[in-house]
């Protein structure tokens, strides 16, 4: 049931702005992820204090910014069906710009730079970064926070509203193949991930503010495994949702395409509901090395860890299948940018699944693997479903242009991702600014190699995302 079409336009409007916003901090943090990787190669030289404070704000930056856009996308998508609220998410959009600003003064100008998960004490043990750096970092990571939990609490109430607090998870479908309250499936999925970030995000802001406490009073002093254990299941949390929502919006959108329902069942329901049970513990497997934790919650974050990543991704990826088979459907930038997606969420999500497992997290954890896996599900995952629904929200027109962006992405995403995988198998270390310092002259060879070759694929990939920016919007003449 379409409910406020005509509030469509207005809100198509404000969800284009929250795109667009996205997608030009997209654009700059690609540029300092570019930066990084010729640091690493030898062909620059920022001092190091430079370097980590560019990778803080890359790491904090995108998994915002991409969150960011997967909230705004899914608004107007859910916008059909429920009140949108607009003043309260201009309230949220509005936080999170603010904290935008205030992270990269306190980075680029401030040289904050603990690594964008901030781990604690870290913000606190430099002298590389004045105080007020830390103060104001961690300051607008609590504005973040708030407009994210703002805009999440939104829709999740709009939700209740329109459906009943009680339908949301649909366990209704668990009994009755017809329920009396019937959902689709982005209410659903959106459900499951909203909850799960509003716990999550809830928990962030709780550690951030004992940040500021710490900024504000030196002598206080807290668990560091502790507050390990709450960045990692905030961080880890907030990373899957993103594409949990992206992949909500291709239940709703991929059968415009098609002219096939993609209705709620059983199996959806229960599927999406493991997520929920799984995905707040499965963070786990990103202390393996912290002999201190306990061992019971090590195991237990591999068995979470598969548990979250199985069921949603097996019944999506047949869902998928069963959509395009043999449904005639033309292949536009869209859907192949959905189909495209849902296979980069795929590989990622096996490689994280290969970096989960605690035998061979061992030889991983600390190598390009880990970057070459959460890089899989946002360049080659989620940004290209995030593409693929900005270009229908925006109601482009100029499909060989975005045909040929695609394409360029596709090749340079490719080939960058690849030499982070080569560079985890080879047992290149993550996190150095550079690799000179690196015993073996042999792996400080190919480390630097790996970093040259990916650069060029990363200018490949900028190309390809200006040719796909310059391609939004609607064709004013038959030759544009």
């Amino acid at each position: 049931m379409n409910v406020n079409e005509s509030a469509l336009p207005q809100i198509r409007k404000q969800t284009v702005i929250w795109l667009g916003t996205a997608l030009a901090l997209f654009l700059v943090l690609v540029l300092l992820g570019l930066v990084m990787r010729l640091n690493q190669a030898g062909a620059l030289h920022a001092t190091p204090d430079l370097f980590y404070a560019i990778m803080t704000l890359h790491g904090l930056g995108m998994s915002g910014a991409m969150f960011m856009s997967s909230i705004a996308a899914v608004w107007y998508l859910l916008s059909r069906y429920i009140k949108p609220y607009a003043g309260l998410m201009w309230s949220s959009y509005l936080l999170i710009v603010l904290g935008a600003v205030g992270l990269v003064i306190g980075t680029l100008v401030g040289r904050f730079g603990p690594g964008w998960y901030v781990l604690y004490p870290l913000p606190f043990a430099s002298s590389i970064w004045p105080a007020w750096a830390t103060g104001l970092s961690v300051i607008s990571l609590v504005l973040l926070g708030t407009g994210w939990l703002l805009a999440q609490l939104t829709l999740l109430g709009s939700l209740a509203q329109r459906y009943g607090a009680g339908n949301l998870l649909g366990w209704q479908y668990f009994t009755s193949r017809q329920p009396s309250v019937p959902i689709p499936p982005i209410v659903l999925i959106t459900v499951i991930s909203l909850i799960s970030g509003a716990l999550t995000t809830v928990a962030g802001a709780v550690l951030f503010l004992l940040y500021i406490a710490k900024w504000l009073n030196d002598a206080l002093q807290f668990d560091a495994l502790l507050l390990k254990n709450v960045v990692f299941l905030f961080g880890h949390t907030i990373v899957n949702i993103t594409m949990y929502l992206g992949i909500a919006a291709v239940y709703e959108l991929l059968p415009k395409f098609t002219g096939r329902p993609w209705s709620m069942n059983r199996v959806v329901a229960i599927s999406w509901n493991t997520v929920l049970l799984f995905v707040l513990g499965a963070y786990f497997h990103h202390l393996y090395m912290d002999f201190a934790q306990p061992v019971t919650l090590q195991y237990l974050g591999q068995i979470l860890s598969y548990s979250s990543a199985v069921p949603a991704t097996v019944v999506t990826v047949f869902g998928v299948g069963a959509q395009v088979y043999r449904s005639g459907m033309r292949w536009s930038f869209v859907p192949l940018s959905f189909f495209l997606g849902i296979t980069g969420w795929v590989i990622g999500g096996l490689a994280a699944v290969v970096d989960s497992t605690i035998a061979l997290n061992t030889v991983l954890h600390n190598t390009l693997w880990v970057p070459a896996h959460f890089h899989t599900y946002f360049v080659l995952g989620y940004l290209l479903i995030l593409l693929g629904m900005t270009f229908h929200i925006t109601e482009s027109q100029r499909e060989s242009r975005a045909m040929a962006a695609l394409t360029t992405m596709v090749v340079g995403g490719t080939g960058f991702l690849l030499m982070f995988y080569l560079g985890g198998v080879e047992g290149v270390p993550r996190r150095f600014a550079g690799y000179l310092g690196i015993d073996s002259h042999t792996l400080s060879a190919t480390a630097q190699l790996l970093a040259q070759i990916a650069a060029g694929f990363v200018v490949l990939f900028l190309l390809g995302l200006l040719v796909y920016l310059a391609a939004l919007g609607r064709k004013r003449t038959a030759a544009a």
